[in-house]
């Protein structure tokens, strides 16, 4: 059987057909919380990225956020008092909280710092600041002198006739500061300004260095020439017959000379039931507050296992812990090689924080510690984990505490009782046997691990057995007389501790907690009768 090439590298191997030195580009508009459905795309491009470095290339990697993009509407998440800067650069509009400098960085700055948090380590380049700078004043020159021919492009390839005072520019208007409300009027090559009139009733001249920005379908490949793009993904309405890739390949070849980039084209994330996630329409979970539930490498991994045509349909909820499970149990691989090894050379980055405990028994210890980190790492000790980077379980106990908080159904929930709960009252004379003799075994025991504990409740039902012998001898009766089912005894455990009758996984559950406290609580429950 062949052996499977990760889709990266695959990509990589094609990329290379086309020389060594390479461009990664990956860019996003900050209109809003960038979300996990965006964060395809950074992941993507990095796996990329990461795949052509280890073939040998000279590569690099950018993110180009579309700070000078208008803001559309007012979206559900903004308050009316921005619906006057509608059509105004996202770079010009006051932050939504008044702490940053502009609606831009509000949504930038968690978006850096996940980033960050992935292991992504892009060069940044801000749309506003190019154009201000006159990055793309050759471009623009460019744009004017070939309306009429862009024009056609756009007819030809997206079927849609532009109007006869459409233009490849929009300048922004001096008086309301919109750029969706002008026309251009004129245009002067050596002076390098634009003349335009708006709809607000001004009109006026401003500079092709940041007196206003190319349509959306001119300014991406203008982007390619005046970067040096070769690599770039992006979602799959891009490349759609007709779409903004059709005409921008057409518009970078014949227009700027430039040969469009390598297309990476990846399919939507589908949150739960709810579908495609979108800023605009507020069905949304924010890579930031995703990092806050799970480990960087996790959320990479989300993204790397799966090729980019295939959508993705996450759930935060109990489902999320299916893909952790996947996740750890690939994660202990031996291979020196091979499709799984890869998925974790790809997913795991520098700067990620990596620990041997699963998240299971993170969420198992958590709630056994009721949320305290200093209690979490001396149940940790005591589980026998690598306790040797504190801040990585730390950043790991958090993350259990944030979705226990806001995504973990109640079937996972629990808290261990300071007092004998008094469902411990339903026991019955066999449990009550049993309890007592847990308790007995546990004392005259060392430390027991999570498995112990398990093998300890299954050998129960095991004439002959430690723990089968105390039984009978508590109850005085023969062990060929007595029928231990192991889910009833676990279920003695589960009432005595929590009150209820299911409960986490129990070995870890009773290794979780400390050796004293389930003696007395065990001996406890064996004589309760309130």
């Amino acid at each position: 059987m062949a052996e499977i090439t990760h889709w990266a590298d695959v990509m990589a191997e094609e990329i290379l057909a086309n020389g060594k030195k390479h461009l990664v580009a990956t860019g996003i508009t900050p209109s809003g919380h960038i979300h996990i459905g965006n964060m395809r795309e950074v992941v993507t491009a990095d796996a990329t990225y990461r795949a052509l470095l280890d073939q040998g290339a000279d590569a690099e990697i950018i993110y180009v956020a579309d700070t000078y993009d208008p803001l559309r509407k007012v979206y559900p998440f903004l308050d009316e008092s921005f619906a006057p800067h509608v059509g105004k650069p996202l770079s010009e509009i006051p932050c939504p909280c008044g702490e940053c400098t502009s609606y831009a960085e509000h949504f930038l700055k968690p978006f850096y710092k996940a980033l960050d948090q992935l292991g992504i380590h892009p060069k940044i380049y801000l749309a506003d600041e190019m154009y201000k700078q006159g990055m793309y004043v050759e471009s623009i020159k460019t744009a004017l002198l070939n309306r009429d021919k862009i024009a056609q492009i756009l007819q030809m390839h997206s079927g849609k006739e532009v109007t006869s005072d459409w233009n490849p520019f929009n300048p922004i208007c001096k008086k309301c500061g919109r750029l969706t409300t002008t026309k251009v009027t004129g245009f002067d090559i050596k002076t390098e300004t634009v003349n335009y009139a708006c709809s607000c009733g001004d009109s006026g001249t401003v500079s092709m260095s940041g007196g206003g920005k190319l349509t959306w379908r001119v300014d991406w490949p203008a982007r390619w020439s005046v970067l040096g793009v070769t690599v770039e993904p992006f979602g799959k309405d891009h490349a759609s017959k007709g779409g903004s890739y059709d005409t921008g390949k057409a518009i970078s070849e014949e227009i700027y000379g430039y040969k469009a980039p390598y297309p990476v084209v990846y399919e939507w994330i589908l949150l739960g039931t709810k579908g495609a996630m979108s800023s605009s329409s507020g069905v949304v979970v924010s890579i930031s507050d995703m990092l806050e539930v799970l480990p960087p490498e996790i959320l990479r991994y989300l993204i790397i296992r799966t090729k980019p045509e295939k959508h993705i349909r996450f759930d935060p909820s109990l489902p999320l812990l299916n893909l952790v499970d996947e996740f750890e149990k690939i994660s202990t691989t031996t291979e020196e090689s091979g499709y799984n090894k890869r998925l974790i050379e790809l997913s795991h980055a520098a700067g990620i924080c990596h620990t041997d405990i699963p998240f299971r028994h993170m969420i198992t210890i958590y709630q056994v510690a009721h949320g305290d980190l200093d209690k979490v790492m001396k149940i940790v000790e005591r589980s026998g984990y690598n306790t040797k980077n504190k801040k990585c379980i730390f950043e790991l106990a958090e993350n259990v505490g944030k979705w226990l908080e806001k995504y973990a159904p109640d079937i996972v929930k629990f808290s261990v009782k300071e007092d004998i709960p008094v469902q411990a009252a339903t026991l019955n004379e066999l449990q009550r046997a049993f309890l007592q003799a847990l308790s007995e075994e546990i004392a005259a025991s060392e430390e027991l691990s999570g498995e112990d504990y398990h093998n300890l409740v299954y050998s129960s039902q095991e004439k002959g057995s430690s723990i089968n012998n105390r039984i009978c001898s508590i109850m005085g009766i023969p062990s060929d007389e007595l029928e231990i089912k192991p889910t009833e005894m676990f279920k003695a455990i589960y009432l005595t501790i929590l009150g209820q009758q299911s409960g986490p996984k129990a070995g870890w559950f009773l290794s979780s907690i400390e050796k004293d406290f389930l003696i007395k609580r065990f001996s406890e429950a064996a004589d309760y009768r309130p």
